[in-house]
């Protein structure tokens, strides 16, 4: 199947590399000439441009845009007056759903079809696959499924659910094979954001728990004797020596909480086990923040995703103001004088 890429990063030039293996027809552009010549080595044709990208395509043309969800407005508003009724843009990015609701019904007027695809996988996604969630047009989404398939991992070496294989509810059989048609336009998006926010709050309690563990020899510790610094009450049950590295690598194996992000943990652990290399301010592409908004138009409570969310902007010194005016107050009030680090 023809294909157009627009955007060619660090999991676009991959995507095209696996669905040109799996035999597909790829037309790519990037702002990066770079970027396109790398492509076109793979196999692909290069365009410099969309319009010539829009040009070497025949029709009905499906095109994919893997660009941040920023600029996802500005590239449609560039291929609207390019293309022709039947032709398909794909949203691969993680834009908001509600965007994509908004984009497919003015597109629409114009007879051009609409298809939101939340990809996860990074840039392990040319060998292992990305799983897929995808919102759209029922029979829009069948005609693109050929490319879905070469994307997504396949059944690979995961184990099957056995209750499927015994369950009167009506489940889909693409699920298994990681890709989902989860509904109309704006799901797919709508399930990869919640995604993302989980995401999240996994990530936060890896990093609390190991946390805990890298701080197990504070019995061990000299520390300030003053009024402001409350004591290690019990020293004698934090004497231990932890090697972080080597629980995340045990907890690989057999324990409940083993997972592919663990994996990276002990990857990255393996390579620093103090991890100097990383300053620990950790960046949000939003994906949570609308999982958050979600949830309150829902009345779901999401205590843990939120603290996650909320961790990630006191990373980033986000915080520091409300800190200062806290500490502030306890010199007004009681006269305590901060402690300098």
């Amino acid at each position: 199947m023809q294909l157009g890429m627009i955007g060619l990063g660090r999991m676009g030039a991959n995507m095209v590399k696996r669905l040109i293996t799996g035999g597909h027809d790829l037309v790519v552009t990037d702002l990066s000439q770079k970027a396109i010549d790398s492509s076109v080595a793979d196999g692909a044709t290069g365009a410099v441009s969309v319009e010539e990208l829009v040009k070497k395509m025949a029709t009905p043309r499906a095109i994919w845009l893997m660009v941040p969800a920023g600029i996802v407005d500005k590239t449609i508003e560039k291929l609207e007056p390019l293309l022709a009724p039947g032709d398909c843009i794909i949203d691969g990015g993680n834009s908001y759903y509600r965007d994509d609701v908004d984009r497919a019904k003015r597109l629409l007027e114009k007879k051009l079809h609409y298809v939101d695809v939340g990809t996860s996988g990074g840039v392990f996604g040319l060998e292992r696959g990305y799983c897929l969630m995808i919102g759209g047009e029922k029979d829009v989404v069948g005609h693109l499924e050929p490319v879905f398939a070469t994307l997504a991992p396949g059944e690979g070496s995961v184990e099957r659910t056995p209750e499927r294989k015994t369950t009167k509810a009506e489940l889909s059989p693409t699920a298994e094979k990681g890709y989902l048609h989860c509904g109309p336009v704006g799901a797919g998006h709508f399930v990869k954001m919640v995604h993302n926010g989980i995401e999240y709050g996994i990530m936060a309690a890896y990093a609390e728990g190991l946390n805990i563990l890298n701080s197990a020899n504070i019995g061990k510790q000299d520390h300030t004797v003053d009024a402001e610094t409350a004591p290690v009450r019990d020293p004698q049950y934090f004497q231990y020596d932890i090697n972080v590295a080597d629980v995340t690598e045990v907890w690989r194996r057999g324990s409940v909480v083993a997972s592919w992000l663990l994996d990276l943990t002990a990857s990255a652990l393996a390579e620093s086990p103090k991890l100097e290399t990383y300053g620990g301010r950790v960046s949000d592409s939003g994906e949570g923040r609308w999982t958050i908004e979600a949830a309150i138009d829902e009345g779901v409570p999401v205590p843990v995703l939120s603290a996650a969310l909320y961790a990630r902007f006191s990373s980033r010194g986000n915080g520091l103001f409300a800190d200062k005016v806290q500490s502030a107050m306890r010199h007004k009030f009681g006269g305590h004088v901060e402690v300098k680090k």
